[in-house]
């Protein structure tokens, strides 16, 4: 309807407007050797359009011998209008996306003299996983969430070089070695030496040091729609860390919406291991907004307490009666700002919970939901503990499409190994890695778009 009445005042318009020479006589259509003349008559005037010369052939003249023709053509073609600029407006993500994707490979980007690239990873089902091997980081992930909207649920930059840690200190997507989490007093004991390591995080050191694996560039091994495989070599003293640890991480994305992280790593001598992938999710379909409506439910029964420079107590202490029970689902903000000690120390949860055994991939260690777009993350994973992160220290960095990341605007769920572990007795975490047994361990996102 939209259509036709447009169209109507268009060549409404038209007749009463139109600025060509109107003949004093009805004009017929016909060919000349080199020109045809197309004409008509819309409502009380008439006009004629002169054709492009006819070179050789049969020359195909269009006679528009009433309105009724004309306006049957102006309404498909605002209907194609219509329709392209719906497409535009209701998955301005898909756009964004291909722009961005196509600007960020264009460039020649380097770290270090080696190149850092965009690699994409896409299904049969709409979504498209964006990887750079600066950092192994997952750069975006795009679905289509119940309403057929494209979503980015996946904080971070437009530009690689943001990533770069003279531009931005962060942990966006990364893989995080070479021990993710924070180890007390930035030291550990191998074998019983005593290693000094970098504190970045006040008498810590996090992640790995202030240079940890996210900002290292890795190989590029294997590269196809659906895999891609990346190697690195982490040398001996690197950040502090004895031995030399090469490192492969393998990104695989199913036809059941479900991205899979494979983790492995060998050395030549013992050292300490922890590997995970620190993406910030935030599934409201805007980057920006508050995940404290997320729901969140995560399987178990245990975390550990830390103390006020977040280093685990060492001991075990149940959920049950407290803030940190989410064994069943509820919404991430109902209790973040309890008046519990724990909740004090950490601005919020920065928390580690124990996952319940038997562990395995078969059964969801957590699960993230969004009541606004109905994507639900699943996270399954073989590792012994989820550090359960709510972004409390975002202070509005500019992200994506100019996005500011407030406090509280994503969540990460890192799969791993206990934080400090190698300064405990932890048996089922231990955070040893030794030439004898190579450290491997697997965490699949699955992705499902609730009706």
């Amino acid at each position: 309807c939209l259509a036709q009445w447009s169209s109507r005042l268009f060549w409404w318009l038209w007749s009463e407007c139109s600025p060509l020479p109107i003949p004093n006589r009805e004009v017929k259509p016909h060919i000349a050797d080199d020109t045809a003349l197309v004409c008509g008559k819309v409502g009380r005037r008439q006009f004629f359009i002169e054709s492009i010369p006819e070179r050789g052939a049969l020359f195909f003249c269009l006679v528009l011998n009433d309105a009724h023709f004309c306006l049957v053509v102006m309404e498909v073609l605002f209907c194609l209008v219509v329709i392209v600029v719906f497409i535009f407006c209701h998955n301005k993500e898909i756009i964004s996306f291909h722009i961005r994707y196509y600007y960020m490979n264009m460039k020649n980007v380097k770290y270090n003299g080696k190149d850092v690239g965009l690699f994409t990873l896409s299904n049969g089902n709409g979504i498209v996983v964006e990887i750079t091997n600066f950092g192994a980081r997952i750069v975006s992930l795009s679905l289509l969430d119940r309403e057929g909207r494209c979503c980015d649920v996946v904080q971070g930059f437009d530009n690689l070089e943001d990533y770069f840690p003279e531009n931005h200190s962060s942990d966006f997507g990364a893989v995080i070695g070479r021990y993710a989490n924070r180890l007390a007093g930035g030291r550990i004991t191998v074998d019983g030496v005593e290693y000094q390591l970098p504190q970045n995080n006040g008498p810590n050191c996090l992640h790995g040091g202030p240079l940890g694996w996210q900002y290292s560039v890795y190989d590029v091994v294997d590269a196809s729609r659906q895999r891609l495989v990346l190697l690195m070599s982490s040398p001996d003293g690197d950040n502090g860390f004895p031995g030399t640890v090469l490192v492969n991480v393998t990104y695989t994305l199913d036809d059941d919406n479900c991205l899979r992280i494979d983790y492995h790593a060998v050395t030549d001598r013992a050292t300490v291991i922890n590997m995970t992938n620190h993406s910030y999710w935030n599934l409201n379909g805007d980057l920006g907004s508050s995940i404290l409506n997320h729901f969140l439910q995560i399987d178990a029964d245990l975390f550990t307490p830390i103390n006020d420079v977040s280093i685990p107590l060492g001991e075990h202490r149940l959920v049950a009666g407290t803030p940190m029970d989410f064994r069943m689902a509820k919404a991430v903000g109902r209790d973040i700002d309890a008046d519990y000690e724990q909740l004090l120390l950490g601005s919020g949860y920065d928390h580690n919970w124990v996952l319940n055994k038997p562990r395995g991939l078969e059964h969801p260690a957590a699960v993230l939901r969004s009541p606004l777009t109905g994507l639900t993350l699943e996270v399954y994973t073989d590792a012994p503990g989820v550090q359960v992160y709510t972004g409390n220290f975002l202070d509005g960095v500019v992200g994506k499409g100019g996005t500011k990341y407030q406090r509280r605007s994503a969540i990460c769920l890192e799969t791993q190994q206990y934080p400090d572990s190698p300064n405990h007795n932890w048996p089922e975490s231990t955070g040893r890695l030794t030439p004898d047994r190579p450290f491997q361990s697997t965490t699949m996102f699955r992705f499902k778009s609730n009706t």
